[in-house]
């Protein structure tokens, strides 16, 4: 078998949306998984909707997620140009190919691809004939995703605009004979084109890639595919918000295929090494932004001390959480306890902050849910308070103290765990409470649990 090559092919006209991503993920990874080669070409033929900026968009996000790609923009290649603006010369040779074969014809200032089944007829009988049904042979395609495919083009069809430009059914066929490509992974959405294409490279002589339709992705909130205007359909969001790219693509991972093991959060290398088109879903993928978020809130846990510090830091100074001043072996200490309950970049400087300053917010729902429970939660802080006084501050020594007053008051030690995580925090969650009293420190703790009992 020769060398895979397989190709993602953007258009500049817009973000750079999730269902994309999903697509370049699953070229990228097939390619990485057998060996082979990942070519980034860019459909830019839209003139008046073509962006720099949308492209810049696009490559920057690919870089962002990982996806490197062997050739294309940036990196050359011996099949380019990569930017379909710069091969219109090659798409007149083409035709003019097709042309020479009696395979392609004009008509009303269009060239139209005559089909197989019509071979036998005179070429005058093609210039008077409108839309006339021809018996073509059906297209048999055995999909890599989908299996058996049967479809038949039934009508000849337009290769070349009244305007001089081609079609995308044309280049799109072109490209992928001149850049070699063997194997084309896309969405099951384009497989309505797939007979098109095979007749153009039956009619230009070359044996077509093996093809493979990958599933839908359906929005989060109801039926249809999601669209770019949908809720985090956007992989700049993601960006914006800070998840880890790796995570992000750990997720559009699991949208249409599952790792044998069945674990969901998996390094890049061990992915790579299980996908396989033939395990690719069939039916239709559901966006869900909780799982992606999980995955997300997993992959940070599971981070070095150091690499979860060095992402930490400057968005921790960037909202004046810290300031210059607080030493590497600090934050190191704060963010020991908190890495394990975190569950995301964004929300790291309210879930911490209090480690830093006195002047955080109190979340109203856990206020509210102290109150719920029954009884005075500042009593509760009040009746502990001389026990935490007399206490050693480790956490053996705030533990027994904890228990001691459970005690002697007939209640559960963890009763007391609530009221005391609130009147230093303003939280009602986070890292464990006896980790929490010790990284924030004896007097720290103290001044603000006399405070809420005050």
């Amino acid at each position: 078998m020769s060398q895979v090559r397989v190709r993602f092919a953007p258009s500049p006209t817009g973000f750079f949306h999730i269902g994309s991503a999903r697509t370049a993920l699953f070229n990228w990874l097939y390619a990485r998984h057998m060996g082979g080669k990942f070519i980034l070409r860019i459909e830019d033929t839209d003139k008046e909707r073509n962006s720099e900026a949308f492209l810049n968009v696009i490559l920057d996000s690919m870089r962002w997620l990982g996806m490197d790609w062997d050739e294309g923009p940036g990196m050359g290649g011996p099949h380019g140009p990569y930017f379909q603006s710069q091969r219109t010369e090659l798409y007149r040779t083409k035709l003019r190919e097709l042309a020479d074969k009696g395979r392609a014809y004009e008509k009303d200032g269009a060239w139209w691809l005559r089909l197989e089944g019509a071979r036998s007829r005179a070429h005058d009988e093609h210039l008077k004939r409108d839309y006339e049904k021809v018996d073509s042979p059906p297209m048999v395609l055995d999909d890599l995703v989908r299996g058996r495919v049967e479809r038949a083009e039934d009508r000849d069809f337009v290769i070349f605009r009244s305007n001089g430009e081609p079609v995308f059914h044309f280049v799109n066929v072109v490209d992928d004979i001149e850049m070699r490509i063997t194997h084309v992974i896309r969405g099951e959405d384009h497989l309505s084109n797939t007979s098109k294409h095979v007749e153009l490279f039956r009619a230009f002589g070359v044996e077509p890639p093996r093809y493979a339709h990958i599933p839908l992705i359906l929005k989060s909130d109801g039926p249809g595919k999601m669209s770019k205007r949908d809720q985090g359909a956007l992989i700049e969001e993601y960006q914006r918000r800070r998840f880890l790219p790796e995570a992000v693509r750990n997720y559009l991972c699991l949208l249409g295929w599952t790792p044998a093991d069945g674990k969901e959060v998996l390094p890049i290398g061990e992915i790579v090494r299980q996908f396989d088109l033939k395990e690719v879903h069939q039916s239709n993928a559901r966006f869900d932004e909780r799982k992606m978020s999980h995955v997300n809130a997993q992959t940070l846990r599971g981070l070095p001390a150091a690499e979860f510090a060095a992402l930490a830091r400057p968005i921790l100074l960037e909202t004046k959480v810290i300031d210059a001043s607080v030493s590497d072996a600090r934050l190191a200490e704060v963010l020991g306890i908190v890495q394990e309950k975190v569950i995301s970049l964004e929300h790291l400087p309210e879930f911490m902050g209090f480690f830093f300053t006195a002047d955080f917010k109190q979340d109203e729902g856990a206020k509210a849910n102290l109150t719920k429970k029954g009884g005075d939660p500042v009593a509760r802080v009040r009746e502990l308070l001389p026990a935490l006084e007399a206490a050693e501050w480790t956490e053996p020594a705030l533990e027994a103290a904890f228990a001691a007053v459970g005690a002697a008051n007939n209640r559960k030690p963890t009763d007391y765990f609530a009221p005391v995580r609130f009147g230093i925090s303003g939280q009602g969650g986070g890292p464990h409470l006896l980790s929490v009293l010790r990284v924030l420190g004896r007097e720290r703790s103290l001044a603000r649990l006399r405070a809420y009992a005050s």
